[in-house]
């Protein structure tokens, strides 16, 4: 069957199939079709072009007169499997309380850890896919999914399934990442090299034993794992197969970047704490640096170095961070106006970060992120819009008129 979208206001970010990611001044440039018109076939990006050069024929229409067609956001850093919510700290925060003094009195990641052992597997999963309906709601197609609540070995298995699970049970494109080393559990206080040797022996061979994971991930930052046990994690991730990535620099200059480029990582994240030696490691590398403007508003935090990083040339990819502690949003479109506010960024440049150089980051770069014959057809359809970069300057409104994922039209729930 053929699905026919015609009269698209503007087809947007169509690249070739060979761009892997966009990078440094090109950024500023995005490429579109006005008047436009796109076939999908058997879920796939078919054929599209001129309304005036003609149309083919299709068993189902949609006109979208006066809306734009893009890529669905692909969202390459994620926590949204956890057990309840943190609203107090997010108080402790107003009143004064940082997120390290938080963390110390045994909130932050540890306060999560505590309620996740105790909720079940179907729980977690249902809780889980009432977020997946929210994110695929506001324009997300692929999403990564990371555990890191568990934060011993059942709980962190129990995370991963429910990962799977959602693998199985949604439309969206998911990949899973094994974030054993979220922070040191509460149980080995003070013995950060006992619970790395015991991430190392026995977490790390069951992830792999049982397939739940495409990457491994590290928190290397000042009042987390250090720069040596960093490396031992991701030493032992990547001889079992699973590629890097790392939270980095989000809270001071840890060493981190350098660390993730060191062992091949498919994007480092947060980069708060980033300086020359940062970007100029980076430009040596197939790095992609994913910055995490919810997570640096919500905390208060220094915003990286956006200009800096593109004036020297290098990619740049946006995700929310979606989280109970940190960054309790996945709504990618919110992103994208925090790229441009808080960063700076021109609204070319967020919709190249938060769908190719995202795509990008989490391994999906040939599948999904851009208009390219062949791909998914995981699309959104806008509302009626004047043109893409009411998408960043209308930060508070719901845009998305309707979603496409796989080739098929989702309905909200």
């Amino acid at each position: 069957m053929v699905l026919l979208i015609k009269n698209i206001r503007q087809l947007i970010q169509i690249l070739e199939p060979e761009i892997q990611w966009v990078a440094g001044n090109n950024m500023s440039h995005l490429n579109l079709i006005e008047n436009a018109w796109l076939s999908i076939r058997d879920g796939l990006i078919d054929d599209f072009g001129r309304m005036d050069s003609g149309i083919p024929d299709a068993e189902e229409l949609i006109d979208a007169s006066g809306k734009i067609v893009m890529p669905a956001f692909c969202d390459s850093h994620t926590h949204l499997v956890y057990a309840g919510s943190r609203e107090q700290e997010f108080v402790d925060r107003i009143q004064g309380l940082s997120y390290e003094q938080i963390a110390r009195r045994g909130g932050g990641i540890n306060n999560s850890a505590k309620r996740l052992r105790v909720t079940s597997e179907d729980e977690l999963f249902e809780e889980a896919m009432n977020r997946i309906h929210e994110i695929i709601s506001q324009g997300t197609g692929a999403v990564e999914i990371k555990s890191g609540y568990g934060l011993d070995t059942e709980s962190e298995l129990k995370m991963l399934r429910v990962i799977r699970r959602l693998k199985e049970n949604t439309p969206l494109t998911v990949r899973s990442t094994f974030l054993g080393a979220h922070a040191v559990p509460a149980e080995f206080s003070g013995n950060q090299e006992g619970y790395v040797d015991m991430l190392i022996s026995d977490m790390l061979p069951k992830v792999v034993a049982e397939g739940l994971a495409d990457f491994i991930d590290v928190f290397c930052d000042e009042g987390f794992f250090t720069v040596e046990n960093t490396a031992r994690i991701l030493e032992a991730g990547a001889l079992s197969g699973l590629r890097p990535k790392i939270h980095a620099n989000e809270m001071a200059n840890s060493g981190g970047i350098q660390t993730g480029i060191k062992f091949n990582a498919i994007s480092v994240d947060h980069l708060e704490f980033t300086g020359k030696d940062e970007i100029d490691a980076l430009l040596g590398s197939s790095t992609m640096p994913t910055l995490l403007p919810g997570a640096a508003l919500f905390l208060g935090l220094n915003q990286p170095p956006a200009r800096e990083m593109i004036s020297a040339g290098l990619p740049i990819a946006l995700a929310s961070d979606f989280n109970p502690g940190s960054s309790p949003s996945g709504n990618m479109m919110l992103m994208m106006a925090l790229g441009c506010i808080s960063l700076k960024m021109l609204p070319e440049e967020v919709i190249h970060a938060a769908t190719i150089n995202s795509a990008f980051a989490m391994g999906i770069e040939k599948e999904a992120g851009s208009i390219t014959k062949g791909k998914k057809a995981n699309l959104i359809i806008t509302k009626k819009v004047p043109g893409y970069t009411f998408l960043p300057y209308a930060y508070g409104s719901n845009l998305i008129d309707t979603m496409i994922l796989n080739g098929c039209i989702i309905e909200n729930k």
